[in-house]
């Protein structure tokens, strides 16, 4: 099985966006030294207090610097914000400072309405699909220079690296995503730390939907990954005890108050304990939000879970208050899935 990471590049504790980016560049050199398959960075709006990943094509450039074979991408480029000609020339851009291993994680989002205001993005739409199948192609036929002769953009250039061009993923969390990856033919990556429920559901509606690619960059089968939140520890109990930030951040965020990261103390405090190890063996209709164990129980895991989906990557994704606990938990982790270190 293949490891990835996505990270949301959370500010610590009194620290700042730079202490957040230092972080991720420390995460993103350990990954690669590990040897995880790729490393993402994720993108959120107005909540940069908390989560200062709110740009991704900026952060890839300074992470092609600091990385020399992992593969990193966006997860993701929320496309209905953007033009996709724009999204393409900073994708091109960056594949020209990491020749050959850009990945293209492509997606939508709306974020609150001020937000969505401040990035002029109309929020009244009937049909929020309805335009996003097309601004996939549009980007994907811009890395490509895919415009068929006499298209209006056909002779519009963007950045090149002269390696493979990057490489397009489709993203989200919901069923209607996976059908438009399937549609188009893309590599599909289901956000199962958002929706764990509608994984199995996804990926069914994905397979059904795919039909091989007319798309340069596009896949002739299903080609897919499960990103899911995950925590490792030296014993299932240390985990555990880790895994209360997420639960707790995500009672947070029920509440409205979103993108907040607990410390592990607050979080016990807050769930009123110390939350059950996740079981090694889940039932058959059981996929937590959020799963935590010994490298060996977490190795089993996500096994099950990429089992369930038909995959054969998983990414991870942690809610881990303190920047060594997480690097500790790739550490363990790799060990337990038997990654090679590079």
């Amino acid at each position: 099985m293949n490891l990835s990471v996505v990270d949301l590049s959370p500010v610590p504790e009194g620290g700042t966006a730079t202490d957040a980016f230092a972080n991720t560049v420390a995460t993103a050199k350990q990954a690669e030294r590990l040897g995880f398959e790729r490393f993402w960075v994720a993108e959120h709006h107005g909540m940069a207090d908390r989560l200062a990943g709110t740009t991704p094509e900026v952060l890839l450039g300074h992470l092609a610097a600091e990385t020399g074979s992992i593969r990193i991408g966006s997860g993701a480029v929320l496309l209905n914000h953007y033009n996709p000609f724009k999204v393409a020339e900073q994708f091109g851009a960056i594949d020209a400072l990491a020749p050959g291993r850009v990945d293209a994680g492509l997606g939508r989002a709306n974020g609150s309405p001020a937000v969505d205001r401040a990035l002029g993005t109309d929020r009244r739409v009937e049909d929020p699909d309805a335009d996003h199948a097309e601004k996939i192609e549009a980007v994907i036929n811009h890395l490509y220079d895919d415009f068929p002769p006499g298209h209006p953009y056909a002779d519009v250039e963007i950045p090149r690296s002269g390696a493979a061009p990057p490489r397009p993923w489709a993203l989200g969390s919901s069923t209607s995503s996976a059908t438009i990856a399937g549609e188009l033919g893309l590599p599909f990556c289901f956000a199962a730390f958002i929706r764990p429920q509608f994984a199995e559901f996804a990926f069914e509606d994905y397979r059904e939907a795919f039909e091989a690619s007319s798309l340069a960059g596009g896949v002739d089968e299903p080609t897919g990954m499960v990103a899911v939140n995950a925590v490792c520890a030296e014993t299932d109990e240390k985990a555990a005890r880790l895994r209360a930030t997420a639960e707790a951040s995500f009672e947070r965020m029920q509440r409205g108050e979103v993108g907040t990261i607990p410390s592990v103390e607050e979080a016990i405090d807050e769930l009123g304990g110390v939350p059950e190890p996740t079981p090694a063996t889940l039932d058959a209709d059981e996929w937590p939000r959020a799963i935590s164990g010994s490298p060996e129980t977490l190795a089993g895991l996500l096994e099950q879970l990429a089992d369930r989906v038909g995959v054969d990557e998983v990414m991870i994704q942690h809610t881990v208050a303190d920047h060594d606990d997480a690097l500790r938990s790739h550490e363990l982790l790799a060990e337990g899935v038997g990654l090679s270190a590079r």
